[in-house]
């Protein structure tokens, strides 16, 4: 079983996730949006810096894969 994590929420995280919370929504479904948000801002970030270091490949000068 994974171990559980503990958090202590100072008074800023205690408005950020009033405010970021939807209706109905738990604590826990509020981080859990959070940290796959965070996960995705991770994906972006690597997007962008894998296009920049590719954006003067020409693929049409590569020999055909098959």
């Amino acid at each position: 079983m994974p171990p559980s994590i503990g958090f202590r929420p100072t008074p800023d995280d205690e408005r950020i996730l009033r405010e970021a919370a939807k209706p109905g929504e738990s604590t826990s479904d509020t981080l859990r949006r959070a940290l796959r948000l965070l996960d995705h801002e991770r994906w972006l970030t690597q997007f962008r810096a894998d296009s920049e270091a590719l954006k003067g490949e020409d693929v049409n000068t590569e020999p055909e894969a098959w």
